[in-house]
């Protein structure tokens, strides 16, 4: 994971919510072995075998621990939580995955060190873009769906963001970060967006932002997006632009 010369250190979130027959604890370790990475489980008030499943893992390595939510709190409070913990660590980048590892471990620690390298950059995106020689495995629904989400998405940010919803995201820890995740976030499906948008509002510039084209991801069987939770997300982006652009105000103004 150490490329010549690039010091890595991260701490990555994984949000689980009944992701017992899903999570991957060999891959996870394997993830969790690199120098200078740690990972925080966030069981989300699981009711399934995953509190067992995350506690045997993290008695394998003291690079992984786990924080529990005692009722499920929707992924996006579980994120949020876990970015918490994680920043409290002296590391330079936190950020959060997917339990199924969708972005796989090779292509998890592609991003990581491409975020150590890059001293201009404060937040790195994850993107699926089926191009030639890539290995992007996803649904024509989700892929449908996840493009017209994309184009809203854009407008609620004001930026031409390809992919807003993928679950591999790094941000350098700091005071943008801090007070971006300091309050909960107003939406239960669409807090990647508004996460993004408190970011710019909190002081990282455009230029700053990084969306590289995976090599690889695979659609994991088993996810909970549906068409209602897509409308329902698309929905939620209209109150998202109207707290940017209220954030955006407030910052203006001397």
């Amino acid at each position: 994971m150490e490329g010549a010369g690039v010091h890595v250190s991260a701490c990555l979130v994984v949000p689980c919510f009944n992701e017992a027959q899903r999570l991957d604890p060999v891959k996870f370790a394997v993830l969790a072995d690199h120098p200078g990475m740690s990972l925080v489980f966030v069981d989300d008030g699981s009711t399934d075998s995953t509190p067992a499943v995350v506690a045997d893992l993290a008695a394998t390595s003291p690079s992984i621990s786990v924080l529990t939510l005692q009722r499920n709190r929707g992924k996006g409070e579980a994120v949020r939580c876990g970015l918490l913990e994680a920043s409290e660590r002296d590391v330079d980048w936190v950020g959060y995955v997917d339990a199924d590892l969708a972005t796989p471990v090779q292509e998890i620690a592609r991003l990581v060190n491409l975020a150590a390298a890059r001293a201009d950059v404060d937040v790195v995106l994850g993107v699926r873009v089926a191009l030639l020689g890539r290995r992007i495995t996803r649904s024509p629904f989700r892929h449908y769906t996840g493009r017209v989400f994309a184009t809203f998405a854009s407008a609620a940010l004001a930026k031409p963001v390809y992919d807003t919803q993928n679950g591999a995201k790094l941000f350098r820890r700091g005071h943008p970060l801090a007070a971006s995740i300091r309050e909960p976030f107003r939406t239960r499906w669409s807090f990647d967006v508004e996460l993004l948008g408190r970011l710019e509002c909190a002081g990282v510039p455009a230029a700053a932002f990084w969306e590289e084209p995976l090599l690889a991801w695979t659609d994991a069987p088993g996810s909970t997006r549906s068409l209602w939770s897509s409308v329902r997300a698309t929905a939620e982006l209209w109150p998202i632009r109207r707290d940017l652009r209220r954030r955006r105000r407030s910052r203006s103004r001397p």
